[in-house]
């Protein structure tokens, strides 16, 4: 994941396009002839595009975008701290 990707879309595209593109990497990523790099590599721009819209939400509801980033990678960073101590 990375945060300069994040405000780069969520301010550049709507929530249906970055919708619109999750929903085509996903299907793409799904193909039988897609290899396993090729996968991994998707897998990481669609985590850049539901950051991205998470982070738009809460910008759209009257957060400030730093404030969107700190929260949504404290969320993030929490949640691999869970993961890890299990």
């Amino acid at each position: 994941m990375k945060l300069p990707v994040f405000k780069n879309l969520q301010k550049n595209l709507t929530e249906a396009q970055m919708e619109t593109a999750l929903e085509v990497l996903e299907i793409y990523a799904g193909s039988p002839s897609v290899k396993e790099e090729e996968q991994e590599a998707v897998g990481e721009i669609i985590s850049n595009i539901c950051g991205a819209i998470e982070m738009k939400g809460m910008v759209d509801g009257g957060m400030s975008e730093k404030d969107a980033a700190n929260s949504f990678m404290q969320r993030v960073m929490g949640s691999i701290d869970r993961d890890q101590a299990k």
